[in-house]
């Protein structure tokens, strides 16, 4: 810490997820309009769930906030969203990360399993 660990690790965070959204072909909505109306539909029932349950549980906005980051952008994104609230709170997003990628992935292949079913 004293040499400026945490704000190194920062940066390399920040570069990690802005390396991760470069790799995006935004023309590629254009061709297919339909994964745009999927994702927008994804993502309403994704805060729609999140405030749900946040709202049932009281939890504060630190972990609807943080639990939204770990589902969505995984172990990269949540403790930026963590070390916002409180730098010392990085390690919490990581564990939400992880615990988010075991339910995601049960969650994709039942999803998978119900695309399959669509299929004609």
């Amino acid at each position: 810490e004293g040499i400026g660990a945490s704000k190194i690790g920062s940066l390399f965070i920040y570069i990690l997820v802005a390396t991760i959204g470069m790799k995006m072909d935004i023309f590629s909505i254009v061709q297919y309009p339909g994964i745009l109306v999927v994702g927008i539909i994804w993502m309403l029932v994704h805060i729609v769930t999140m405030l749900l349950v946040a709202w049932l549980i009281k939890a504060p906005y630190f972990f609807v906030a943080v639990g939204s980051m770990a589902n969505i952008g995984g172990a990269a994104s949540a403790p930026i969203v963590a070390s916002a609230f409180h730098p010392s709170l990085a390690s919490v997003g990581v564990l939400l990360a992880i615990f988010g990628y075991i339910i995601g992935t049960f969650g994709a292949i039942i999803c998978a399993m119900l695309m399959q079913l669509v299929i004609p």
